[in-house]
């Protein structure tokens, strides 16, 4: 009994351990510190991101260290949980520009029902909270997809994910920012989805798709770093 008892506290607090940091503040904190004792060429660009920015800096990280980019993403995470975060591994790092691709785990509700205004609100308070800071900022759209492994009671992705990114091209059209599609050159206009050269398992780039990203991402960041 005294050994079940144990195992339950222990279980318990574990859980309470990842509740508490619900937003992966912890993630790039060490990251972080080592940033602040580096001199801050007035160049840095951030990737604020989920796992397909997290992923980007495994599949090809000559293209971060090549191109000064900071990787800032974390796997499965939603809007809301990127602006918990923003102000650690965005703002703190003081970089020339913001890159910011967030939607895709609102839609798949891993952190609860979507809501389309939410999110888009989220991307919004980050984009504010950036220009608030003199920090330029690129919006990104989120890349297509017909479903979600982890939850196939999502069956309106397509729409959803369209919906979204004609609001995020439209804002960043009406207020001067950035907009970087990969949305229409990666997606089967028929269906919605991914096209399947371009990702793995319908959601995530291959090292084919992020190729494709950084064609289209790089040439923004230039002109605006």
């Amino acid at each position: 009994m005294k050994q079940i008892l144990i195992m339950l506290a222990a279980f318990v607090l574990s859980v309470s351990a990842e509740a508490s940091d619900w937003a992966k503040t912890d993630r790039y904190a060490a990251a972080n510190d080592s940033l602040a004792q580096c001199v801050n060429d007035g160049h840095r660009v951030v990737l604020m991101g989920n796992s397909i920015t997290d992923d980007w800096v495994d599949f090809h990280p000559q293209f971060f260290t090549d191109n000064r980019l900071i990787g800032r993403g974390v796997s499965g995470q939603t809007s809301s949980q990127m602006l918990a975060r923003f102000r650690l591994d965005v703002l703190a790092l003081k970089p020339r520009v913001v890159v910011i691709n967030a939607g895709t785990n609102d839609i798949a509700e891993n952190t609860g029902p979507y809501n389309e205004d939410l999110t888009m609100s989220n991307i919004v308070s980050m984009t504010e909270l950036a220009q608030l800071h003199g920090i330029g900022v690129v919006l990104t759209s989120v890349l297509p997809s017909n479903g979600f492994v982890w939850n196939k009671s999502i069956t309106d992705a397509p729409a959803k994910i369209s919906s979204l990114n004609e609001r995020i091209s439209r804002y960043a059209q009406d207020n001067g920012i950035a907009y970087v599609d990969y949305y229409q050159h990666m997606v089967v206009p028929a269906t919605g989805a991914f096209a399947a050269h371009y990702t793995y398992d319908g959601v995530h780039p291959t090292a084919a798709g992020y190729e494709v990203m950084e064609a289209l991402l790089l040439p923004v960041v230039t002109r605006l770093r």
